[in-house]
Formats: C-alpha cells, sequence, structure tokens
C-alpha cells in the first residue's frame, strides 16, 4: 500500500532525472507548499480542530494559490492535509476533535500545480508543550537536517539513512522504519524510496537532477507503529510521542536545494 509518505516496498527502481524545465516547475511547487504552512501556522492554537485547518488549507490551496491538494481523493484519502496529532505518526485524518494546549501536530502539505508536486511538513506546537514533546520536535527536525546536508551527487541513500539514524538514535529516539521518503515530481511518489535509516555508502547514488523527499519519523518510544481502522492514521504501538518534519530536496551538481523552504529557515 502506497501512503501519503512512501511505504516500503521491495519494486525495481525507475528514477526520473528531472529536466530544467521540471526542476523550474518543482520549485514553484516547493514555494506553494511552503507558503501554505507559513500561512496556516497562527491557526494551530488550543480549541481549533484539524477539520478546520483542512478547510483552512483547502481553500487557500486552491482559491488563492490556484493549485489542488494533492492528498484529497488520493487512494481514497478524504482531506486535504494530513494533521497527525502526539502519538500519531503520520496520515492522521483531520476530524472535529479540537486542539488542546501541550498538544503536539504534524501538518502535512503537498501542493500539484501545473502538474507537478511540492511536498513538506512542519510541527507545531499547540499553546505550550512539554520539555520533552519540544525536545522531539527538535531533534527530529535536526535529524531531517542532518539527512539533508548529506545529499550531493554520488552521495548514497544509505549515507542519508545513516546521519538521521545516528542522530536519533544518540538522543534516545527511535526512527519508523515502515515509511519513507520518496522521488517525486509529476507523481507524489516516484522512485526511489529514502528510508531515515541505513548503513553509509549503501544503496542508490544520487545523482544531479534527482528530486526527493527526506521526512524521518522519530518516536519517543519503541519504532514500532499500527494502522488504526480508518486504513490510513499510524500511531505508535506504545503510544509514545512521535514527531516529523519533511522537506522536497533537489540534487544540484555541487549539493542539494530546498525547494519547500519556508522564511523561517532562510
Amino acid at each position: 500500500m502506497d501512503h501519503l509518505s512512501g511505504s516500503v516496498s521491495k519494486n525495481l527502481m525507475s528514477i526520473i532525472i528531472k529536466t530544467a524545465a521540471e526542476i523550474e516547475k518543482m520549485r514553484v511547487a516547493g514555494k506553494l507548499t511552503a507558503e501554505v504552512l507559513e500561512m496556516i501556522a497562527e491557526y494551530v492554537v488550543p480549541g481549533v480542530t484539524t477539520n478546520e485547518l483542512n478547510q483552512i488549507c483547502h481553500d487557500y490551496i486552491v482559491d488563492v494559490q490556484k493549485a489542488i491538494p494533492a492528498p484529497l481523493n488520493y487512494r481514497g484519502f478524504p482531506k486535504s492535509i494530513c494533521t497527525s496529532v502526539n502519538q500519531q505518526v503520520c496520515h492522521g485524518i483531520p476530524s472535529d476533535k479540537k486542539l488542546k494546549a501541550g498538544d503536539i501536530v504534524n501538518v502535512d502539505i503537498t501542493v500539484i500545480k501545473d502538474g507537478y508536486h511540492g511536498d513538506s511538513s512542519k510541527m507545531f506546537a499547540v499553546g505550550t508543550v512539554s520539555q520533552y514533546a519540544q525536545r522531539l520536535m527538535s531533534v527530529t527536525r535536526e535529524a531531517m537536517f542532518l539527512g539533508i546536508e548529506q545529499v550531493k551527487p554520488g552521495c548514497t541513500l544509505g549515507d542519508i539513512g545513516h546521519a538521521i539514524q545516528t542522530h536519533a538514535e544518540n538522543n534516545r529516539y527511535s526512527v519508523v522504519q515502515e515509511y519513507c521518503g520518496h522521488g517525486i515530481g509529476k507523481s507524489f511518489h516516484e522512485d526511489p524510496q529514502v528510508l531515515h535509516y541505513g548503513k553509509p555508502n549503501t544503496g542508490v547514488r544520487l545523482e544531479a537532477g534527482m528530486i526527493i523527499t527526506i521526512e524521518p519519523m522519530l518516536n519517543m518510544g519503541k519504532r514500532h507503529v499500527k494502522v488504526l481502522g480508518d486504513a490510513w492514521t499510524v500511531i505508535t504501538k506504545d503510544r509514545s510521542l512521535s514527531a516529523q518534519w519533511e522537506h522536497t530536496v533537489l540534487v544540484t551538481p555541487t549539493g542539494y536545494d530546498i525547494l519547500t523552504l519556508r522564511q523561517e529557515e532562510l
């Protein structure tokens, strides 16, 4: 089952190297994706429902950006964004449940513009959160950037996974293994699969023109997860907190370019 984050499978690779024209379209889609996450930030407050966040994002993507929210109806997903709260790892379906102070929530946005996808997610603290929740969010974000910093032609996917896994485990967190990053372009999910664990110098070697997502999910407890009865929402088996961050990353001739970078990260 290919969910909204890539789920790990054993298919043969057919990696698409993007042309200069395609890269420009990916830049536009990436910028729009970043803008949705910037726009929604002020609304993520105690008392808001994730359905309300979904509606605000949907209207912004459709009416303001004149773009398409990729998750809506993707393999039957019923909403325009994913909202994963506390022990939810990924693919949380927006609902009428209100967020409360102390919650942490991942908002995952994928925008299609002119046929090309941008994909990014960010953790939000709802009101004031515990120090341990804040630390989990911070370390997960650091792990993502350590993975991104590996990216350059000739580096391997194993190098990316190893950097993420090492930072997570050094901080006593576990890495979810069932879901991964992925190639992205005209399709929401393309090859290769980008695992967030691994051994250096193993796996696919990156080439300029590849575009991938790097989107580690770290758990405060054990790495094991399960899918709820809605067939989408993934939670930690031990109900421990989970955090995820995601960016869409272009492999350039000399390194990397984050296509979904937000103003706050510049």
